[in-house]
């Protein structure tokens, strides 16, 4: 089981062209194992298998079928978390180097779909920043002036092409993108394979070591891959305990998408400056019909179990900025890493020489997956990668006041969850639950993650993460388990649905 696996579906995930794959019964070599088949993993895979490297893919579920699927799939150069805060916390010069990197991952993509045949609707547009409040204009004003000391092309424009408000003045980012993720993932994956690459689904990794120039990977089935190097990119690392988890934190993000009259929604990327900000976004459908797919909402992971008046309140605000919007087809739900200093985490583990990590998207998990394999790829062949400095995943940041402040900031949850140990369950016995419905019950000294079946039967595991030992929470629109410290998730069975957890929750102490 993977991410999957979770209750809600996207579009993507509806449509998406089945990916055959058998799991790995058999121990295997290779040149570089990649954990991981997503955007970042399948992205990294091509490059290399590109260069003549033997390559094997492996993934807990399906390939293709993780986290990549639960994205509103914008190609953007624009930074969500705005670039005179990455210019605080990095300097100019290293932010200039990250959009470097963004406009790389796009052309990247666009390069691909070109030079594969790959029919993803690749598609370059404009992108709109307008200000949802007008205390956030002067916001405005700052990332315009970041942006030309950096040399983006930025320019204002009179308004958004939002047709329910008139949103003011607002930023316009030329050359940004979308496409099509599925029809993406799936052309990279003929592509590795016409290079000889292997891809292997519902194989999990259990543990892995390095020993002298090769690294193994253990399987949860005993098959065991050799190779010289290893990828994880898995969206939150699976092979670390300690050394990145401490420096990201999980957020919970969603997503909704429906029906609207074709024209009736200007095909251009938008977003807001609320702080869980909204995104929008149009995929054609037909001549007569486009899909509106709007995100929003986040917060930490589970830290909060409001998902219905989430999304409620994220139709709403569809529904006054896109009057065409006829109502919600779709909707789901994704995690997003959120990194100390704003850039993501690509290159070598920390204390390793061959095992390579991608992680910490924040909310560009597509571009910065793709940045992540032009970074790692030069890595493994021993050429010069020009942004491996800048997503090294042992870098310290040039603000230290800064990173701290920002460290502090993200390991507060997982304080605050060490306290839960001594505190009281959320319900005093099983019987307090509805059909459908999870909590945590204290049972002495211990405590226990607790789901009624629709049936009216009971599944108890401990509410213990197998990663680091903090306290899960029931997410009750996907129907599993969230660890808001480092964004495990856990089926109700107890089965991992998503890293960094390997281990499924224990059962129930007698």
């Amino acid at each position: 089981m993977n991410v999957g696996d979770e209750r809600s579906t996207s579009f993507w995930m509806q449509e998406a062209e089945a990916i055959d794959a058998p799991p790995l019964t058999a121990d295997a070599r290779c040149d570089v194992v990649v954990v991981g088949a997503g955007i970042a993993g399948l992205s990294t895979a091509y490059e290399l298998a590109r260069f003549g490297r033997s390559v094997i893919v492996i993934d807990r579920g399906r390939i293709g079928s993780g986290m990549t699927l639960r994205t509103t799939a914008h190609l953007a150069t624009a930074l969500d978390d705005y670039y005179f805060e990455l210019i605080r916390v990095r300097g100019k010069d290293e932010a200039r180097l990250y959009h470097d990197s963004q406009v790389a991952a796009v052309n990247r993509i666009e390069a691909i779909c070109r030079d594969e045949g790959i029919d993803a609707g690749f598609r370059r547009l404009d992108g709109y920043l307008f200000a949802a409040e007008d205390k956030h204009r002067a916001d405005l004003e700052k990332e315009y002036e970041a942006c030309r000391t950096i040399g983006i092309d930025v320019a204002w424009a009179d308004r958004a092409p939002v047709p329910g408000i008139d949103t003011g003045r607002c930023l316009r980012f030329p050359d940004q993108g979308r496409f099509d993720p599925t029809r993406y993932l799936a052309g990279l994956v003929r592509a590795i394979r016409q290079r000889g690459g292997l891809l292997y689904a519902d194989t999990v990794h259990v543990h892995d070591k390095e020993e002298g120039n090769e690294v193994e990977v253990e399987t949860e089935a005993g098959a065991r891959i050799r190779a010289g190097a290893a990828i994880f990119a898995t969206n939150s690392p699976t092979n670390d305990k300690v050394a990145i988890h401490s420096k990201q934190m999980p957020n919970r993000t969603y997503a909704i998408a429906g029906r609207v009259a074709k024209g009736s929604v200007p095909d251009a990327l938008v977003w807001d400056s609320c702080e869980a900000y909204h995104y929008a976004r149009i995929q054609e459908l037909s001549d007569t019909e486009d899909l509106l797919i709007v995100g929003g909402g986040d917060h930490r992971s589970g830290e909060e179990n409001d998902m219905d008046a989430r999304l409620a309140a994220l139709e709403q605000w569809t529904r006054d900025h896109y009057p065409s919007f006829g109502g919600t087809d779709y909707r789901w739900s994704g995690q997003v890493l959120e990194p100390i200093d704003f850039m993501p985490f690509s290159g070598r583990n920390p204390g390793n020489r061959n095992i390579y990590i991608h992680t910490g998207d924040s909310g560009q998990g597509i571009t910065n997956g793709v940045a992540g394999s032009l970074t790692i790829m030069p890595l493994i062949i021993g050429e010069d990668s020009r942004y491996a400095p800048l997503f090294d995943p042992s870098r310290k940041s040039a603000n230290s006041a800064v990173s701290l402040g920002e460290f502090v900031r993200g390991q507060a949850g997982a304080v605050k969850n060490l306290a839960e140990y001594v505190g009281p369950g959320e319900i005093g016995s099983p019987d307090d639950l509805k059909p459908g419905e999870g909590g945590i019950l204290r049972s002495g000294l211990s405590k226990l993650a607790v789901y009624k079946n629709e049936n009216g039967s009971v599944i108890t595991r401990s509410a213990v993460c197998t990663h680091l030992g903090c306290i899960i929470h029931w997410n009750g629109f996907e129907k599993c388990w969230d660890c808001p410290c480092h964004g495990s998730q856990f089926a109700v069975d107890g089965q991992v649905l998503n890293g960094p957890a390997v281990q499924p929750l224990a059962e129930a102490a007698d």
